[in-house]
């Protein structure tokens, strides 16, 4: 039988290397009721290794949320390795824009504090690279990360953590499952900082229905996707003003599809706040 733990943070990596400095440091235990994805837990953690590539990541992310998910505004983080030209190997990068090579879509995970890294932009590629880009750090499933799991947590509450692990000195055919244990283990107090402050973040956004819902609702017509989006972006503004007011005119707007226009607007607008 699976426990029923009330998991907050949910970790995600490709490769067991890349879990097992993580594993070790958390705590976490196997749970062995789980056959497709090796899955370890905790009270609070739950860190899936999906396998390599994007079609392995995206399912081992929407199977473990409907499996484990039991809160809302859970955090969600993808922690491992990337490859980049000229970086020195061992650096940890917080990423803030992730391309798909093979769509050409991008993405951009909302940043809502100071982090205690470097900030960098991923491609995302279906198979390794016999070069490196310049511009961008390289992987096979931060992309696929990233899109499924909007579908079950804001974009400020999730993190994708990149250590360099190959470049044009010290190619990918080098790396040693040791090395990449090592590489991430140098990592765990950034790790756990990063952690325990989106966590926080959560928390504080955890209510039942953000004050303005009800008046939103009495004064406007909103059909139930509506109130759904209604309250995740009331949600989110909370989030990233740290309860600010929100300033928002009834007068101006004549139903709930404007209103969730200017929401959108004054969010993607504003700025953070530590």
């Amino acid at each position: 039988m699976i426990p029923h733990y009330t998991h907050k943070i949910f970790i995600y990596t490709a490769l067991p290397c890349e879990a097992k400095p993580l594993v070790e440091y958390f705590n976490l235990k196997k749970e062995v009721a789980v056959q497709p994805f090796a899955v370890y837990l905790n009270n609070d953690i739950c860190l899936t290794v999906t396998g390599l590539g994007k079609s392995a990541m995206a399912a081992g992310v929407a199977y473990t949320q409907a499996l484990f998910a039991s809160v809302d505004h859970r955090v969600m983080l993808n922690i491992g390795i990337a490859g980049h030209k000229d970086y020195a190997l061992g650096r940890l990068f917080l990423i803030d824009k992730i391309i798909d090579f093979d769509s050409q879509r991008s993405y951009y995970p909302a940043l809502i504090f100071t982090p205690p890294c470097p900030t960098g932009s991923i491609q995302t590629v279906s198979k390794p690279q016999p070069y490196y880009d310049e511009s961008y750090l390289c992987d096979m499933e931060a992309s696929a990360f990233y899109e499924t799991a909007v579908r079950f947590s804001s974009s400020e509450l999730i993190l994708c953590l990149k250590v360099i692990s190959d470049n044009q000195l010290s190619p990918a055919e080098n790396i040693q499952p040791k090395q990449v244990a090592a590489l991430i283990a140098a990592h765990l107090a950034s790790v756990e900082l990063l952690m325990m402050r989106i966590a926080a973040k959560a928390a504080s956004i955890t209510t039942p229905e953000p004050p303005l819902f009800e008046t939103l609702i009495k004064r406007y017509h909103f059909t139930v996707n509506e109130r759904m989006q209604l309250k995740n972006q009331l949600s989110r503004w909370n989030l990233v003003t740290d309860h600010q007011e929100l300033g928002l005119d009834e007068a101006l707007h004549q139903s709930g599809k404007e209103v969730l226009c200017w929401l959108d607007k004054k969010i993607n607008s504003t700025g953070f706040y530590l």
